[in-house]
């Protein structure tokens, strides 16, 4: 009877298996652009073109056949995607604007994922529906993401379509479209970014811009949805928490600011603000741990 050997590494488990297999699907697809990147003039327009269109029919037969490489390949399907827009783009000059490419890239990756039905794919879907949108508002505020009063109907259309990908990816929907927990919270996480830069870029105005009490009721409301039994979520919970902390913390300072600017404390403020946030951090999370605890299931360790 043959007999292990006692330094011999434990059989790594399926999960571990397929984080490795989705790892080397993406940088797989990474290195196919960065090698035709390398190779641009050596190749040639049709030989390159040749070289993307394979590698997309070749991962989706992939991911139709062998269902165990289903999400890798899919991964490596939706990057090829992305390359192929991007190659053609920068070979006719359409001059379309990026962010068309990536709504484009994102509708056309729509029935891979749908096929694959893994977070794997999706997950990278949501960053590529949300750059989409981010570049859309970045294009109709005059390509330097200003906050101007007028621009708000740019970002309130922006911030729904981030809050549309949102939905997609959440819980309910994911039986029907086979999305997971990891698509749902990398797209909240996205988007808090979208909406508190946005915030704080209208509250460090000159004059406090709109988009500042906006994007403080939207995560507001998104706390307050995030808290209730059946939505609870604590990645999600905690990043948009983060990015409603910050905005309170940076109005304070705001405040402090511009009401002591003839005069006061310099020191006094910032420790004042210092001592806020930090209680605001801690009363944040623990009311996240409170809520993780009651929605945890009975017998579960807190």
């Amino acid at each position: 009877m043959p007999q292990t050997h006692p330094d011999a590494p434990v059989a790594l488990d399926a999960p571990a298996l397929r984080g490795l297999a989705a790892a080397s699907a993406g940088l797989t697809g990474f290195g196919l652009v960065l090698w035709i990147a390398a190779n641009w003039d050596a190749l040639g327009r049709t030989g390159q073109f040749t070289l993307l269109q394979a590698a997309v029919l070749g991962a989706c037969a992939l991911a139709w056949r062998l269902r165990a490489a289903r999400p890798a390949a899919g991964l490596l399907a939706l990057l090829g995607i992305g390359g192929l827009f991007a190659y053609f783009g920068q070979t006719y000059q359409t001059g379309a604007d990026a962010w068309q490419l990536f709504a484009l890239w994102a509708v056309l990756a729509v029935p891979l994922a749908l096929g694959v039905r893994s977070d794997v794919v999706w997950a990278p879907w949501g960053l590529v529906a949300l750059t989409g949108v981010a570049l859309w508002v970045q294009a109709h505020t005059g390509h330097r993401w200003r906050t101007e009063p007028r621009d708000l109907p740019v970002y309130l259309t922006g911030w729904t379509l981030a809050a549309g990908v949102c939905v997609l990816t959440s819980p309910p929907f994911h039986a029907r479209l086979g999305t997971g927990p990891w698509a749902f919270r990398g797209s909240v996480t996205l988007t808090v970014v979208m909406v508190s830069a946005a915030a704080l870029w209208g509250l460090f105005d000159r004059t406090v811009s709109p988009h500042y009490l906006l994007g403080l009721g939207l995560l507001a409301g998104a706390a307050a949805l995030l808290c209730q039994p059946g939505r609870f979520d604590v990645f999600a919970l905690s990043a948009v928490a983060l990015g409603l902390d910050t905005l309170l913390v940076a109005g304070l300072a705001r405040l402090l600011f511009d009401w002591e600017r003839g005069g006061g404390d310099p020191i006094g403020r910032l420790l004042l603000i210092g001592v806020c946030a930090a209680g605001l951090l801690a009363y944040s999370v623990s009311l996240i741990l409170r809520l993780a605890r009651r929605s945890a299931p009975a017998g579960a360790s807190a």
